[in-house]
């Protein structure tokens, strides 16, 4: 079978843009070849900094030869359809048609269609230009003479060459002849761009492998990676020192050379007093490096760096690593500079009085300025919602609530929670915003703040995914729920959710984290009155904001006033929406309209339900007993959980399954009943019971019932499970001897009562009627 060899080779394709591009070139040709009728075996995609290139394996030489029918109408049909026939068969007049017939729609017109096959290197030269015309690069460009004319070739950097070969093992394979914008296919490739400029043709893979190699390109990306991370171990090892191993830099560093050279530079010590995260995010950032630590040490750096370089100097890189040094040091000295002026005052410490005053805030210390200076610019949270100052206040006020659940200092919690954002007016987040929160911590133990505090700052963003650690200080756990909860009961309230694959502002992320903290921690919290809590909140100050915005007031003064309201506030929205409303009735122009409080949080709740249903899929559970646990008003996640848990394990058991039938059966039978409109008995009546099973289950519901109530009351669900197990004997016995549906009116409505009963007691733990089996 033959096989197809194809490189695009260009100028310098960006990094982080390769392995897709590599992977929709093998998609998009892949799935034109198959659409034209050919198959293969296996491909594979390949890719250096200057190429594409895709290798197909067992690609068959010819597509099959095609003959269908198409039929057509009735012979006597109008002239109009029998146009519109010919049109779509291709044919040029009826009497190219074949005329069948049928005994009872009589004859019909029908084309008979044959499509010879066609030789794969045609299907080829007709398929890539068209792929590479209209190549899904994020960015692209055109250039040369040719960019001056309307449609002419856009590739992400300029076009050189295109390599193209086909033919089996056996035989000399030929090139596949096509033309785009001036470039012809061929057999020919380059190197080295330093190394071996000159041109090389090839046959077919393995010697297109070989020659390249010897030309100095490694065309493997996934072996430059290996050949990198070896040699930088190898040479920090030589040298006394550990690598510090980063995977995306690897990734980014192999798609910047053809020919990995490991080097060593090296900075002054002195800049070892930068933080370590600073130091290799600095030379990480400008210079693509990779830095190291003395062996067995973890928690410093020492002073050499490792590049890879694109080329074998004659000096052996003494040169390279020496002008990469010089920038290292140049860029260190900027953050050397920015991170002594975070830990000094700032000049206008007069002007911060108020907000100082506000949070509770130390102006002798650098953190706390840098907070009150957060909410003396206004610095924008997002247009309708407000500013970071009055998020930092609202996230304090929660954090302070939930700390006594969480078993964390309210004073604590309150103080972390002002100082969390506080950071991001510092000279080294503005210059690296992937330290905040990390930067926070550091500068908060430098001003003694006690370690759950610090912790709390750097840790309150966490989780930021699902692989992510949860955060476990008391206190961190507090700021980190108040952040995330706010965030998203502030994007609710303005009508700002995710939608389908759109999540602008990482809502689910954040509704994940909650998830997570809550669960993974075993905190045991009801969501809806935070919910309803941080709504009013955020209904305050966006009421605050339209008052003062018509008054001509500050903001601070009358969100003060509003934000202290609505925590005094027995009944919430209401009163709050009276007090503002006796304020704007002289503005009509500038009340705003009330949303359904209830509906906005039973919705963002219901948004919880389906992040809660993914996590729990993601650890094993069945999505049956999820859904039979959750309901609509369900709003502690560590009790779903629970309860999700203990299901599982009580339905493994024989108890379990022999439960669940008899169980799903009283329900089943009740629902047809309901359905129907018979009646059912408010309460059971014993004196109208016939036989013993009936008394034996009322008996066995009576106690199980109670017990089960019991043991959810101390959230124990295993045990509530347990307490109805002892259902199972007498459901069992009810229905092979009790007939539900009697004659006697009576009778029959106080047995559907008693299936009731089954019903509700079950329904204490779970909805059996919506598990499988």
């Amino acid at each position: 079978m033959p096989d197809l060899l194809l490189e695009l080779r260009s100028e310098e394709i960006p990094a982080r843009m390769q392995r897709k591009a590599a992977g929709d070139l093998r998609k998009m040709l892949t799935d034109g070849l198959v659409e034209a009728g050919l198959t293969y075996e296996a491909a594979r995609e390949y890719w250096t900094p200057r190429r594409l290139t895709l290798d197909i394996r067992g690609l068959t030489a010819r597509s099959k030869d095609i003959s269908e029918e198409i039929k057509g109408p009735s012979t006597s049909a109008p002239e109009q359809a029998v146009q519109g026939f010919l049109r779509k068969a291709g044919l040029a007049s009826v009497t190219e048609a074949h005329v069948h017939s049928d005994p009872k729609k009589g004859d019909f017109y029908v084309a008979h269609i044959s499509k010879p096959g066609r030789a794969a290197e045609e299907i080829i030269a007709e398929l890539v230009p068209g792929i590479i015309r209209n190549f899904p690069w994020p960015k692209s460009m055109r250039w040369g003479p040719a960019s001056a004319k309307p449609g002419s070739l856009r590739w992400v950097r300029p076009l050189q060459s295109i390599l193209c070969t086909f033919g089996p093992e056996t035989e000399e394979p030929v090139v596949v002849d096509f033309e785009i914008d001036g470039i012809r296919s061929g057999n020919v490739t380059y190197g080295h761009r330093f190394h071996a400029p000159d041109a090389i043709t090839v046959r077919r893979f393995d010697d297109y492998v070989s020659k390249l190699e010897a030309a100095k390109v490694v065309l493997d990306a996934d072996r430059r990676k290996e050949i990198i991370l070896a040699d930088a171990r190898n040479l920090a090892f030589a040298n006394g020192l550990d690598l510090v191993e980063d995977d995306g830099l690897l990734e980014e560093v192999s798609g910047l050379v053809e020919w990995p050279v490991v080097l060593m530079g090296e900075f002054e010590e002195a800049f070892l007093a930068i933080p370590a995260e600073v130091i290799r995010l600095t030379i990480r950032a400008n210079q693509k490096c990779f830095v190291t630590r003395p062996q067995g040490v973890d928690d410093a750096l020492s002073n050499r760096f490792i590049l890879t370089a694109n080329i074998e100097a004659k000096d052996g890189g003494k040169e390279i690593a020496h002008g990469n040094g010089k920038v290292v040091r140049a860029r260190l000295s900027d953050a050397l500079y920015f991170w002594t002026t975070d830990q000094g005052d700032l000049p206008d410490l007069d002007q911060f009085e108020a907000s100082a005053k506000k949070f509770g805030l130390d102006l002798g210390k650098p953190l706390d300025q840098r907070m009150a200076r957060l909410d003396h610019l206004g610095v924008t949270f997002h247009a309708k919602l407000g500013t970071q100052g009055e998020r930092v206040e609202r996230i304090a006020r929660l954090a302070e609530e939930l700390a006594p659940i969480v078993g964390a200092d309210p004073v604590l919690a309150r103080r972390a929670a002002v100082l969390a954002k506080a950071d991001l007016t510092t000279e080294v987040v503005g210059e690296f915003p992937e330290l905040q929160g990390a930067m926070g911590r550091k500068y908060a133990l430098m001003q003694g703040e006690h370690p759950s505090v610090a912790a709390a700052i750097e840790e309150h963003y966490k989780p930021q995914g699902p692989s992510d650690y949860v955060p476990s200080d008391p206190v961190s756990i507090a700021v980190a729920l108040a952040d995330k909860l706010d965030t998203l009961v502030g994007f609710w309230a303005i009508d700002e959710k995710p939608t389908g694959s759109k999540d602008p502002y990482a809502l689910r992320r954040a509704a994940l984290g909650v998830i997570r903290i809550l669960v993974e921690n075993g905190v045991d919290v009801r969501l809806v009155p935070f919910f309803a809590q941080m709504l009013r909140l955020h209904r305050a100050a966006q009421l605050g904001r339209a008052f003062s915005a018509k008054m001509s007031l500050s903001f601070f003064d009358l969100s003060k006033s509003l934000l202290a309201h609505a925590a005094s506030s027995p009944v919430g929205a209401d009163v709050l929406d009276g007090q503002v409303g006796e304020h704007l009735e002289r503005y009509q122009q500038g009340q705003i309209p009330q949303e359904d409080e209830v509906g906005a949080l039973y919705d963002l709740l219901s948004f919880f339900h389906d992040r809660l249903k993914v996590y729990l899929r993601d650890q094993g559970a069945r999505h049956d007993l999820i859904d039979a646990v959750i309901t609509s008003q369900s709003d502690d996640l560590l009790q779903i959980v629970r309860r999700v848990e203990a299901l599982g394990s009580f339905l493994d058991t024989e108890d379990g399954k022999n439960l669940l039938a008899g169980t799903k059966r009283a329900a089943n039978i009740l629902a047809a009943e309901e359905k129907k409109k018979t009646t059912v008995a408010e309460t059971v009546e014993p004196a109208l019971f016939r036989q013993e099973s009936e008394k034996s289950l009322f008996a066995a519901v009576n106690q199980a019932e109670k017990q089960a109530g019991e043991a959810i009351q101390n959230d124990d669900f295993s045990g509530a499970l347990l307490a109805l197990s002892v259902l199972r004997e007498p459901v069992d016995s009810f229905f092979e001897y009790v007939l539900v549906n009697d004659e006697d009116q009576a009778v029959r409505a106080n047995r559907l009562a008693l299936l009731a009963r089954i019903r509700a007691a079950t329904g204490q733990v779970a909805d059996f009627s919506r598990i499988a089996g």
